[in-house]
């Protein structure tokens, strides 16, 4: 049974990745409702939160139907990190988690996400501050390494856990490698077998199949897999590895008709949180995934993201469950 903090999250949870323009509310409810255990918000800057800049602030919404739900930030500076914690803390979240792993540019070169993984020093003394200031659990999402030469992830997790971080989620890749070629690892359960680590280690990094998220519990020994890119557009991916984990055999996919209703609730709940225009905007990178696999698709898939209104995305969930209806999915 892992617990981040006092939070009771089950033996191995799968935890929804935080994604930036993917893990807003809706998109987590709908994730929430397929079995992930534990959701995250998408990054959210420290020095945007600190200003009230609006699309920062605006992460910040949580629903009680989520919990547990924890907000990610990131940030460099100490004084910022800390303002943003009380900001945070205001929202009502379970889990506030640091984000030490985004390797994007913008977000690097000020020395945040993964770019902190040039300064460990830097990094455990920012997450001991944080957890100073909070009664809430803070958690650690990061990376191997910023390159090959430079993993200290078993010393980094151990350094991190010392000075009060209650979970941590490694993605197994370094910074250099960004996305590109395949998640190791064995690292992180070098992390996990360390005798002195206590806390969840959670794997993270290309657990696209229910058969990979076995491997990392039954050979690699860890907590808990934290899914990302296998979930966008397919929240049923939670369900289904806990259905293979059960039962050893694949779920059914989803139907046609359970598609159509997802994507048709998606946008739904983006255009109540979000207003007309960035909820139809924000909706459409979901939607070569919800209906993956379907021949001559195209010019459907063309109308649900390039209308701009929401009347027309919904015209095409029709005319796709009309035309498709009985179409089987594999």
């Amino acid at each position: 049974m892992s617990k981040i903090g006092d939070i009771d999250v089950g033996d191995f949870p799968l935890l929804l990745a935080p994604m930036e323009d993917v893990s807003d509310p809706p998109f987590r409810a709908l994730c929430k409702e397929q079995g992930a255990d534990v959701v995250y918000t998408e990054f959210i800057s420290s020095e945007g939160l600190i200003r009230d800049a609006s699309k920062s602030v605006m992460k910040l919404d949580i629903y009680e139907k989520e919990r547990p739900v924890g907000i990610q930030i990131f940030g460099a500076v100490l004084e910022s990190m800390l303002k943003s914690v009380e900001i945070v803390e205001a929202s009502g979240p379970d889990i506030i988690d640091i984000n030490f792993g985004c390797p994007v540019k913008k977000v690097v070169s000020k020395g945040a996400g993964a770019g902190i993984l040039k300064d460990i020093d830097l990094m455990v003394s920012l997450t001991e501050a944080m957890v100073k200031h909070t009664k809430l659990p803070v958690t650690v999402k990061t990376r191997l390494g910023w390159d090959d030469d430079s993993i200290k992830i078993v010393e980094v997790a151990e350094r991190l856990q010392d000075v009060g971080c209650a979970a941590i989620s490694i993605h197994g890749r370094t910074r250099a490698q960004m996305y590109k070629g395949e998640a190791n690892w064995a690292p992180i359960a070098e992390v996990k077998n360390n005798q002195r680590m206590h806390i969840p280690v959670f794997g993270n990094g290309d657990v696209d199949t229910p058969e990979k998220a076995m491997l990392m519990r039954d050979k690699f020994g860890l907590d808990g897999a934290m899914i990302g890119r296998a979930s966008i557009g397919y929240p049923w991916f939670f369900k289904e590895v806990k259905h293979y984990f059960e039962t050893g055999t694949h779920a059914a996919p989803p139907t046609m008709v359970e598609r159509v209703a997802a994507a048709r609730r998606h946008l739904e709940m983006a255009i109540d949180w979000k207003g007309e225009t960035l909820g139809v905007f924000e909706t459409r990178r979901h939607y070569t995934n919800y209906f993956k696999g379907i021949p001559h698709f195209k010019e459907h898939r063309m109308k649900m993201v390039t209308s701009d209104a929401s009347a027309d995305v919904f015209a095409a969930f029709d005319e796709v469950l009309e035309k498709f209806h009985d179409f089987q999915f594999v």
